[in-house]
């Protein structure tokens, strides 16, 4: 992240994309994209799915305790609220990737801070020293500086960087910057005590990007309110012809029914609703559970009479999912009523 002091808020430029470091891809501009939506991506390729990234302190210019704490603390954030199989951060004497501090900082002469990818083998990043004296001002990381107004987090910078790293580029913000806070890898940097500047977790849209570009985390995982994705159910009876009074078994699946990673994603966890068909429309029968296997949803239901019956998936507010119904699957019920449910009429009657 490179930048300078503009209104107050650091202009972040990725070094890569300023072609300021050997071997990486010489250019890295995403196509713009509508405020609200998915951060965009930068070119030059992905890490692998949850791919460990290990990374160690420059021997030349080691960041000084404290920062070393929150470039640590932010990679623990990256990997806690990735919510998708995108690359992990970790801290290894012995790795391959390295961070440094101060000296010779290949940023740019108004760089904070800048990294470097090299996708699937690895990234740097630089970080300025506290002090450092710009055209703008000096500046001053809060962990070292003791938090005052106008300083620079370096947790939440750093966490900027790693979403650089795993392949996010500058979120686009509504003009009147309303949306700044559903990204953490923006255009501008704030400082303390603008709403953003303490950011420890990735916001809905850098999550909704790399959703995108390395899919869910696992078949519970929340999809991002940033995207609006659509699914698909389906569902099957475990048999189509039952005696009067007899008990249908019904295997629902959902799905992503999306693009790239998130076509066919199962979707485990959610709320499916077995529905029958009735003279005055569908209504819900039961509340399916739970299958054996990740994506799939059970229920049993007696019936007296041939019935249509269909699986449905409501939208809710807590994700980025559409609402689906399954086709329509009818259950024959036939031969002699001979049971209870017989005595509403000789047709029978649905339980």
């Amino acid at each position: 992240m490179s930048g300078q002091l503009r209104g107050g808020l650091a202009l972040l430029a990725p070094l890569a994309r300023l072609g300021l470091v050997a071997g990486v891809a010489a250019s890295l501009v995403a196509t713009p994209v509508l405020a609200l939506s998915p951060d965009p991506m930068l070119t030059g390729g992905l890490f692998g799915l949850n791919q460990p990234l290990l990374y160690r302190w420059s021997a030349t210019a080691t960041p000084p305790a404290i920062m070393r704490t929150a470039i640590n603390e932010a990679a623990g954030d990256a990997n806690a609220t990735r919510r998708a199989k995108a690359p992990t951060f970790t801290y290894d004497a012995k790795g391959a990737n390295v961070i440094a501090y101060g000296g010779i900082v290949p940023c740019g002469v108004n760089g904070l801070a800048c990294f470097s990818r090299w996708a699937p083998d690895g990234f740097g990043l630089w970080f300025r020293e506290n002090g450092h004296r710009f055209d703008w001002g000096t500046l001053r990381w809060c962990e070292i500086a003791g938090d005052p107004d106008g300083c620079y987090e370096a947790e939440t910078i750093a966490l900027d960087e790693l979403g650089h790293v795993t392949g996010l580029d500058h979120h686009v913000n509504e003009l009147d910057d309303s949306d700044y806070t559903d990204a953490v890898v923006q255009a501008y940097s704030r400082t303390k005590p603008l709403d953003g500047w303490n950011a420890h977790v990735y916001g809905r849209c850098d999550v909704a990007a790399l959703q995108q570009a390395y899919g869910l985390l696992g078949s519970g995982t929340l999809v991002s309110t940033c995207l609006d994705l659509p699914t698909r159910v389906t569902v099957a009876a475990g048999r189509t012809t039952i005696a009067p009074g007899g008990t249908a078994t019904f295997t629902a699946t959902l799905a992503t029914d999306g693009t790239g990673r998130l076509a066919g994603e199962l979707l485990a966890g959610r709320g499916v609703v077995l529905q029958r068909w009735t003279a005055t429309g569908w209504v819900d029968a039961v509340t399916m559970a739970p299958g054996a296997t990740s994506g799939t949803y059970t229920a049993s239901f007696t019936l007296w009479a041939t019935t249509d019956l269909r699986a449905v998936f409501r939208r809710t507010t807590t994700e980025g999912l559409r609402a689906s119904a399954s086709g329509t699957t009818t259950v024959t019920v036939s031969g002699t009523c001979t049971g209870g449910g017989c005595i509403l009429g000789s047709g029978g009657t649905n339980q």
